[in-house]
């Protein structure tokens, strides 16, 4: 990475680390490294939570349990990735790809990284076999997502925000929102490489993400033709079964790629 560009990722994800840890705090925990044993933030619970007194982290398993995920123990309710501290000046940022929220693999103590369960090897694999791409998943991409707020499935993000009686969550939730496709969209500006919005489906009017789609569409209002493009999320095969029902087979796979990703944002973003 050139200088200035390694400068504005080093500013963006200590930024983005605070920011997370200051969500651990309001919500009544401590931020610990993944390389602590025995240290999840889960088992630091704190008194002073500013809302949902009985943990975030209880209705997170509550959540799952109605959404008929097998249980399992919450261990970081709020996940920074740790990915990016591996990333060096030596490599070369291509691509920022953004996900929903952190899921089962991703919150866990030892992990505390973003795309690490299935639909992460799903994506690690489509760059392995299209070599054209010239993109290494782990080392030349940035992996994001639309808030750092923990679920096992996205749609279990719901059966929290109808918890929340006095609306304290939801704009905690929606400022995480906000504070991430901010950060985003001043990283690829700064970085100048496209952003691949993965899973768009709750980015529409009234959709878990729409504050992040909301803020995505003011970012980049300015520009006519921005690098940002959307496909259908990873998990379940969903990328590569709509890349294929759209394939048009007299063009590359990369022309593909980008006509779908400008569609699927027109679509859902009007831009």
């Amino acid at each position: 990475m050139e200088k200035d560009k390694w400068n504005a990722f080093c500013k963006f994800k200590s930024e983005y680390k605070n920011e997370c840890m200051h969500y651990l705090d309001i919500l009544g925990y401590k931020y610990k490294e993944p390389s602590l044993e025995n240290c999840a933030a889960q088992s630091f619970k704190k008194e002073n939570a500013s809302f949902f007194k009985e943990g975030l982290a209880v209705l997170q398993e509550e959540a799952a349990l109605a959404g008929k995920t097998p249980p399992y123990p919450v261990e970081t309710p709020i996940v920074y990735n740790h990915s990016w501290d591996s990333i060096s000046q030596d490599d070369e940022i291509k691509l920022i790809v953004i996900g929903d929220n952190p899921g089962k693999n991703e919150q866990l103590h030892k992990n505390q990284k973003y795309l690490v369960g299935l639909a992460g090897k799903i994506a690690d694999n489509f760059f392995k076999k299209n070599p054209s791409f010239g993109i290494d998943f782990r080392k030349n991409v940035i992996i994001l997502n639309k808030t750092p707020i923990h679920t096992a499935k996205t749609k279990q993000l719901d059966y929290i925000l109808k918890k929340d009686a006095d609306g304290s969550f939801k704009k905690f939730y929606e400022e995480s929102q906000i504070f991430t496709a901010q950060k985003t969209a001043e990283l690829q500006k700064k970085l100048d490489c496209p952003i691949w919005l993965v899973g768009y489906s709750e980015l529409k009017p009234r959709g878990l993400f729409y504050a992040y789609a909301n803020e995505m569409k003011n970012l980049y209002a300015d520009k006519k033709e921005p690098q940002i493009f959307l496909y259908q999320h990873f998990s379940m095969n969903r990328f590569l079964i709509d890349l294929k029902d759209n394939y048009d087979q007299s063009i590359s796979l990369e022309e593909n790629l980008s006509l779908l990703g400008i569609k699927h944002r027109n679509e859902i973003l009007h831009f």
